[in-house]
């Protein structure tokens, strides 16, 4: 398997392009394929091969979610580099099978797995997201942890997610820092707090910051199963969690290269309203398709294509 390009080089090259905040920031969502935003977000009749297209038109990158039920298939892999701008970038989740099924331990063969699958990728990949489910805890799995981060590879930048809160401490943040995984800032806040500003344990472990708003998925089924909501326009606004996330990212802003920031539909009922929004939030615009452009083939160029 070839190599990716060094984290240093990467680094190198930024710092010689001094990049501006706006440029360091990355907002997409939580993948891309939703059946509920055919007709407000895709075109009516634009047929699902083109989504992300069409999507990479409007946004600089997105986090790839099939990846975490299965990795995909090459071919698959290399039509998502082919049918993006240049400078459209991608993170992806590490599959279920190494972190829930397998829980970090003796996962090796997968993982190289994973990795030989997503090469064709390489050009655009800048972050492997390894989201840990809400039972995996320090008392079963601190060793594990330890060890499965130590043996990382150096060739890329990845990602973690806690869901436990006995992971927050301080020893866990000097792990991060000595293998450069940064830790994953992630809003859950349940619906009946959406209009307060989140309170997390939050450490930068490295040279980049990655968030998620999540929202809460307790919203998403009912009690049969059934979907809840559709997710094709604002449900709830989430103001005042919005302003301190931007706070909080904008104070970091002098001491990373790179921040990435990722909406589900479960944040506020539609992720390309909330990413729009949180974009207006931190000083620049990212705009959505009108009803012209969703009625018609996607447009020749993106919109924050900074042909790095």
């Amino acid at each position: 398997m070839k190599p990716f390009p060094s984290a240093q080089k990467w680094l190198l090259l930024e710092l010689l392009l001094n990049l501006t905040d706006q440029q360091k920031i990355r907002i997409g969502s939580c993948a891309w394929s939703f059946q509920d935003w055919r007709g407000v977000f895709y075109p009516p009749d634009l047929p699902e091969s083109r989504w992300l297209e069409f999507y990479a038109n409007y946004f600089p990158a997105v986090e790839v979610d099939t990846t975490f039920h299965a990795p995909p298939a090459e071919d698959t892999v290399r039509r998502w580099v082919e049918i993006t701008p240049a400078a459209f970038r991608f993170t992806c989740k590490l599959p279920r099978q190494i972190t829930h099924t397998r829980r970090l331990h003796d996962c090796a063969a997968e993982l190289n797995s994973f990795l030989e699958a997503i090469e064709p990728l390489a050009p655009k990949l800048e972050v492997i997201l390894i989201q840990l489910p809400p039972s995996f805890a320090p008392k079963d799995g601190r060793a594990t942890l330890r060890k499965f981060v130590a043996e990382l590879p150096q060739d890329f930048r990845f990602a973690i997610e806690f869901r436990h809160p006995g992971w927050h401490r301080p020893q866990v943040i000097r792990l991060l820092e000595k293998y450069r995984v940064c830790w994953v800032w992630a809003d859950t806040t349940p619906l009946n707090e959406r209009n307060l500003a989140p309170f997390e344990f939050l450490p930068r472990t490295t040279d980049f910051l990655y968030l998620r708003l999540l929202g809460d998925y307790a919203t998403k089924y009912d009690v049969d199963g059934g979907h809840v909501h559709r997710y094709e326009k604002l449900l709830w606004k989430r103001e005042a969690a919005l302003e301190s996330w931007s706070l909080k990212i904008e104070r970091h802003f002098p001491e990373v290269r790179r921040v990435w920031a990722f909406a589900g539909n479960h944040f506020e009922g539609f992720a390309p309203e909330t990413c729009r929004r949180f974009a207006e939030r931190l000083g620049f615009e990212l705009s959505l398709p009108s009803e012209t452009e969703q009625a018609l083939s996607p447009p020749g160029q993106a919109q924050l294509d900074l042909q790095l």
